[in-house]
């Protein structure tokens, strides 16, 4: 079988999640020599700061940080500036590739915009880090400021697609989101964009969302599994269709889908993909270390050793 890269169809993305598990390995050979073309063995470790967690004004259902759930989290407006700038020497010292930062919610007043590029300013003068901020709608005033104060990349997912999005979530729309990134595309930000696989969708849903990033065309592509989370609508979901080489059928489509972006294996991966590091980062160049905002994750360490196991090599962008 022949796979392409760049622009497939529908239905051939369709038949892509729909191979039987003994044609992997063909698939991921076609994956891989994408991924070496543009991305060479290189695997970008990030780190993600969780700077402002709870009491969103959204009804997301698998998040732990909605005013519809009830998870056991920490809750607070903003973290410290030293907590930040502790993280970015990390990022700095590690030799992690970029430093992501999130912040709940999904629309801000000027004056926590104007607080917050205070803190990026810092971090930015003290760290030269490259950061990636995952901070909700945006003014184009806003936007600005923060494009002033040193963040390169701005992070919004679609999480699912178009069709499936009001089963997730009903206080903001698809478009809302689409009409985001176009407006920070327009101000010269890269963009991260990516989604959420094992909420309930169907294959068609994941061919759907991940078609959908590729017509955004964004520098990176995160791709998570979702983690069930006591206190929220989905902490019963059934995962049990999250085996590992669907999760890597995903990723290859990604990457297909994708050729020139960063693919990255967000939440999850250590749950679904643990055990299967190599057949992995032939697929993917970038994962997170030390959690997901709200769950837990590999410690940077095992991180790099497990990239190193694998037989790729880890290390920081160009500035």
């Amino acid at each position: 079988m022949v796979f392409h890269s760049g622009h497939l169809s529908r239905q051939e993305a369709l038949n892509i999640l729909n191979l039987p598990d003994e044609a992997l390995p063909e698939l991921i050979d076609a994956a891989y020599a994408v991924r070496k073309k543009y991305k060479g063995n290189v695997v970008n470790i990030q780190l993600l700061t969780n700077a402002r967690s709870g009491d969103c004004t959204q009804n997301c259902a698998y998040c732990a940080q909605s005013r519809a759930s009830q998870a056991g989290i920490p809750k607070y407006n903003l973290v410290s500036y030293e907590k930040l700038l502790q993280d970015g020497y990390t990022v700095r010292e590690k030799k992690l590739a970029r430093h992501c930062i999130g912040l709940s919610g999904i629309r801000f007043s000027d004056q926590e915009i104007d607080e917050f590029a205070n803190y990026i300013k810092g971090l930015k003068r003290e760290t030269q880090t490259h950061i990636c901020c995952s901070i909700g709608f945006l003014t184009p005033g806003q936007a600005e400021k923060l494009k002033a104060a040193g963040v390169n990349r701005i992070n919004h997912n679609l999480n699912t697609s178009r069709n499936f999005y009001p089963a997730i979530c009903t206080t903001h729309t698809y478009e809302e989101r689409i009409a985001n990134i176009k407006m920070l595309q327009g101000m010269g930000f890269e963009i991260c964009c990516g989604g959420i696989v094992g909420l309930g969708e169907s294959k068609t849903d994941v061919v759907d969302m991940l078609i959908a990033i590729q017509a955004i065309h964004p520098q990176s592509v995160p791709v998570n599994f979702l983690i069930p989370i006591e206190g929220t609508a989905l902490a019963n979901a059934d995962t049990s269709h999250l085996s590992a080489e669907y999760c890597l059928k995903v990723l290859c489509l990604a990457r297909l889908l994708n050729p020139k972006a960063d693919i990255r294996c967000a939440g999850g991966r250590e749950i679904y993909l643990k055990g299967k590091e190599k057949w992995l980062f032939a697929v993917v160049d970038s994962i997170f270390a030390s959690g997901y905002l709200t769950a837990g994750g590999q410690n940077i360490e095992d991180a790099v050793k497990i990239v190193t196991e694998a037989g790729f090599q880890y290390t920081i962008e160009p500035a």
